[in-house]
């Protein structure tokens, strides 16, 4: 059995790829215009916060796919 180092970190090509994926999950999160009362709602915030937080730890910068709006701090 050959035993093999495993990187400790993503290549470019692969945050690349993970970048992708993400930003298709942040739009399938963010595109239903549902209640905010609802359980789905709040299930799909919490799922959004792992996201950001997810995107955040592995690049080390806030996600590019996300458009404020000029909402908040400058």
């Amino acid at each position: 059995m050959v035993r093999r180092n495993k990187a400790k970190q993503l290549s470019d090509g692969e945050i690349e790829r993970f970048m992708a994926a993400a930003e298709a999950l942040h739009r399938s999160i963010v595109d239903p215009l549902i209640s905010t009362q609802c359980e789905h709602y709040r299930s799909m915030q919490e799922l959004h916060a792992a996201l950001l937080k997810t995107v955040r730890d592995i690049t080390g910068k806030d996600a590019a796919f996300i458009k404020w709006f000029g909402a908040g701090s400058a």
